[in-house]
C-alpha cells in the first residue's frame, strides 16, 4: 500500500501526496458521492417546487449539493464552518454568496435571512446543541426548511451527545456531535414550525431505514432520517403529517 512507504519515496514515483483531512480527498470518495446522489435523486422525487427561490445552505461542506439549487436557477447562499471547506467553495463558486457560519455559535441575526428555502442536510447531528441550531434556522426560514440527520432508533425524545474526530472535515467542528431521536427532532421541529412533515419514501441507501420498529434489521452503522419543516401547509402527496414508522424505499 501505498500509505506504507515514506513520504519522500511517493513523491519520488511521482505519487500526489493528499493530506489525511484533506476535504476534497474526504468528500470525493465513493461512499460520499454515491451517498450524495442517493440524497439528491430522492430531494428531487419529492417534487418540492425551488426554482428561483432564494436559498440559504447550511454545513455546505466543499459544496456537493449546492448544484441542485444553482441548477434550479436559486439565488443561493452557500455557508460552511472549516476555513478549508470555505476556500474550495468559493474557488468552485466563484459567483455565488459564500460565507463562513459557525452553526455552534450562530449569529442572532444572518444577512439575507429570511430565504424561502433553508437547506441542511447532514449537519444537525455534527453539532452539540441542536436545539440552538434548529431556533436559527426557524430564524431564517421564509417558507420551508429541508433538514437530513443521522438520529437514533430511540422512541423517545433525547439528543444523545457522542464525540466526533474534530480534525476530520466530515466530523464535528467542535468534537461533539449528536445522534437525536426522530421524535426528538419531530417533537422540536413542531415547537418550531406550524406544519412538519417526513417523505412517505427513504433514499435508496442502506443507511436510510424504512422500518423504524425493526432497528435489529438495520445493518449500517448509522442511521438517517429526513423532514420538511414549512411555515405553510404543503399539499403533497409525498409527504406525511405524521411521524411514520413505515416508509418505503424510493423508487
Amino acid at each position: 500500500m501505498l500509505s506504507a512507504l515514506p513520504r519522500r519515496i511517493i513523491a519520488r514515483a511521482g505519487y500526489r501526496i493528499l493530506p489525511r483531512f484533506d476535504p476534497v480527498l474526504n468528500f470525493h470518495s465513493d461512499a460520499y458521492l454515491r451517498h450524495n446522489a442517493r440524497r439528491q435523486e430522492h430531494l428531487a422525487s419529492l417534487h418540492i417546487p425551488v426554482a428561483g427561490m432564494s436559498v440559504l445552505e447550511v454545513g455546505a461542506g466543499i459544496g456537493d449539493h449546492s448544484h441542485y439549487f444553482l441548477d434550479r436557477g436559486c439565488r443561493v447562499t452557500i455557508t460552511e464552518t472549516r476555513a478549508s471547506s470555505l476556500a474550495y467553495v468559493r474557488q468552485r463558486f466563484p459567483a455565488s454568496d459564500v460565507r463562513r457560519l459557525d452553526m455552534e455559535h450562530p449569529p442572532e441575526q444572518f444577512a439575507g435571512a429570511p430565504f424561502d428555502i433553508v437547506y441542511c442536510y447532514g449537519l444537525l447531528y455534527h453539532l452539540s446543541n441542536p436545539s440552538q441550531a434548529l431556533r436559527f434556522l426557524r430564524a431564517s426560514t421564509g417558507t420551508m426548511l429541508l433538514l437530513e440527520t443521522c438520529v437514533s432508533f430511540a422512541q423517545k425524545p433525547g439528543v444523545n451527545l457522542t464525540e466526533e474526530t474534530q480534525k476530520s472535515p466530515t466530523q464535528a467542528f467542535g468534537g461533539m456531535g449528536c445522534r437525536p431521536s426522530r421524535p426528538w427532532v419531530w417533537d422540536e421541529l413542531r415547537k418550531l414550525y406550524p406544519h412538519v412533515y417526513v417523505p412517505r419514501t427513504q433514499p435508496n441507501h442502506e443507511e436510510f431505514p424504512t422500518d423504524w420498529n425493526a432497528p435489529q434489521e438495520h445493518a449500517a452503522s448509522l442511521q438517517r432520517a429526513i423532514f420538511v419543516a414549512s411555515l405553510q401547509p404543503v399539499a403533497n402527496e409525498m409527504l406525511s403529517p405524521a411521524l411514520l414508522m413505515q416508509q418505503r424505499r424510493h423508487e
